[in-house]
């Protein structure tokens, strides 16, 4: 229910690319490739699966667009709820607790695709009406969901970036009171600033709440290097990678509050021995949570072959479909987390050579000038860019074969990480706590 441009492969974000394909699918052709993607994404078949490896909980990404849309905001559509009790009751019949993670909001919560933001400027924080919805959609969610044990709690925003660091705490304050208003019982599981990294402004604790950091490893990047070994200018070793963990966690451990890892988990690139260093990693990362007493959730189940422990069949017709796209995306290294800057330094370097020269003191939020030149050359101006490419790719297709296209995203369709499945087996509980 939201989806990201690596895990179906198109460029930009995901209303630009709903567009697109509407405008080169037309709208029946559109609806069918979207309602058959949202219908086998996630089934009782994939509930079964994971409850067969242990796994006994669940994180549920979604966005806002399924509930409402920004020309009716405030009018809460069914359809979204029917999706959501779909996978929910799904894994309840499997014995899965499930955590509703609102993963998108209306005016984007942060600055990058994940949060549906073609903009790198996320006005959630900036303007009151934004946070007015959401508010208002949370009390519609955990009316509809109050009383339902299966549901383990709301994870009300993914990853927020809030730049001047003073509305996240008031917000979070806000929101605490009116969903308890209405449900009193379920967690609120809260994510830091800065990506679920920084707790030091959010004051004390709210009541019955889980403060959640995510904790992605520099050398489980698609750009990482070696593990152990140096990335991105760090050397990153078993202990740096507890280190960056335990810190991190600080408030957890000051405030008494237990520890949940929302996300986490490596890039795999396909070569053997860079995956290797990659699943050392994971095994480390486990090993470290599991000593400090840290509950988990690994980023991702599904995509085309780039995280996911399952992932869409290489040979299936929606994969040849889209090659051409995936490798433009590649050589310009458009896609954030699937590919390098390789293929385009002939355009950065004179860029990160100007700002630095120009502007030496300029440090923008929140990962500072090249990770902010980086994002609006490659993942804003050259992903807008190549939206249509993605749609051109489905010219001519009706809804029969759009139906079938999305059949890709079917877990009996779907290729397994055994080594990830095996790993996930071994260390998952034996079944729901």
């Amino acid at each position: 229910m939201n989806m990201e441009n690596f895990i179906t492969g198109y460029a930009g974000s995901e209303s630009q690319m709903r567009r697109a394909l509407g405008r080169v699918l037309g709208p029946a052709a559109a609806a069918a490739f979207f309602d058959r993607l949202l219908e086998v994404f996630f089934t009782d078949a994939d509930a079964a699966y994971l409850s067969s490896l242990g796994v006994n909980s669940l994180r549920i990404p979604f966005s806002y667009r399924h509930f409402e849309d920004d020309d009716r905001p405030g009018e809460i559509k069914e359809a979204g709820f029917t999706l959501l009790d779909g996978v929910i009751d799904a894994c309840a019949r499997h014995g899965i607790f499930t955590i509703l993670d609102l993963h998108a909001v209306p005016g984007g919560q942060n600055q990058h695709w994940h949060s549906d933001n073609p903009t790198q400027w996320a006005h959630f924080w900036s303007h009151r009406q934004f946070q007015d919805r959401v508010v208002a959609l949370w009390e519609r969610i955990a009316d509809r969901y109050r009383g339902n044990a299966w549901v383990a709690g709301y994870n009300p925003v993914n990853e927020p970036a809030d730049v001047h660091g003073d509305s996240l705490a008031p917000f979070y304050r806000r929101l605490e009171a009116a969903i308890r208003a209405v449900d009193p019982e379920h967690v609120l599981f809260l994510d830091g600033d800065r990506y679920s990294t920084q707790f030091d402004h959010l004051g004390d604790p709210l009541p019955n709440c889980v403060y959640t950091a995510h904790d992605y490893a520099l050398p489980g990047f698609v750009d990482g290097g070696p593990y152990p070994g140096e990335s991105r200018g760090e050397y990153v070793d078993r202990d740096r990678v507890e280190e960056t963990f335990l810190a991190r966690t600080s408030y957890m451990r000051e405030t008494g509050t237990p520890i949940w890892v929302g996300e986490f988990g490596p890039v795999y690139t396909g070569d053997p021995d860079l995956d290797e260093q990659r699943y050392r990693l994971l095994e480390d990362q486990l090993e470290i949570y599991d000593r400090h007493g840290a509950s988990w959730a690994l980023w991702t189940y599904k995509d085309i072959g780039l995280q996911g422990l399952v992932y869409a069949d290489p040979d299936s017709s929606y994969l040849k479909r889209i090659a051409p796209v995936l490798e433009k995306k590649a050589r310009l290294g458009v896609d954030a987390w699937g590919s390098t800057d390789a293929g385009v330094r002939d355009v950065l370097d004179p860029i990160e050579q100007l700002v630095a020269r120009e502007f030496p003191d300029f440090a923008p939020y929140p990962w500072g000038a090249r990770r902010w030149i980086h994002g609006h050359v490659r993942h804003v101006l050259l992903a807008e860019a190549m939206v249509d490419d993605y749609a051109r790719a489905f010219a001519g297709v009706g809804p029969e074969e759009a139906r079938d296209l999305a059949d890709a995203f079917s877990l009996p369709n779907m290729r397994t990480r055994s080594r990830l499945a095996d790993l996930i087996g071994s260390l998952a509980p034996a079944g729901p706590a």
